[in-house]
């Protein structure tokens, strides 16, 4: 097996950094709308979320459990795939740059253009996790 930024000694370190960092705003938005359950709920309602109250909890279980996976790296892939559309359909709904006035349109635009980064982080990552665990099964079987 050749060796991938999570299996070597020296890039472990690195790659789980990385991988803390690409969760970092859904830690942080996780625990604030747990904290903040109440506010949690309205954000929904602002967005036309409905039911709000089970969309605000389903949103807080995906960003917790969904980060907590990714670094980890248990079913890293489905967590990262799970973020990654989670993340384009929030920036569709969030962000629509397009449609806003034109005095907020730059800052729309770039922050939906920062979220479909994200989208592309948390692919990426869903790809090396998902070749590397393709080649450990082929190891696996074929004894090499």
């Amino acid at each position: 097996m050749h060796p991938t930024p999570s299996t070597s000694a020296r890039g472990g370190l690195l790659y789980r950094a990385a991988l803390v960092l690409l969760c970092a705003a859904y830690l942080q938005g996780g625990l604030v709308k747990l904290f903040d359950f109440p506010g949690a709920i309205a954000e929904m309602q602002h967005f036309g979320m409905a039911p709000a109250m089970p969309m605000a909890a389903a949103v807080i279980v995906l960003e917790l459990v969904g980060s907590a996976l990714v670094i980890s790296g248990r079913l890293r892939w489905i967590a990262a795939l799970a973020l990654a559309a989670f993340t384009l359909v929030a920036s569709l709904l969030a962000n629509r740059f397009w449609q806003a006035p034109a005095d907020t349109r730059p800052m729309m635009a770039n922050a939906f253009f920062e979220h479909l980064g994200l989208v592309g982080g948390f692919l990426l990552v869903a790809l090396q996790d998902w070749i590397s665990r393709r080649e450990a099964d082929v190891h696996t079987w074929t004894g090499q």
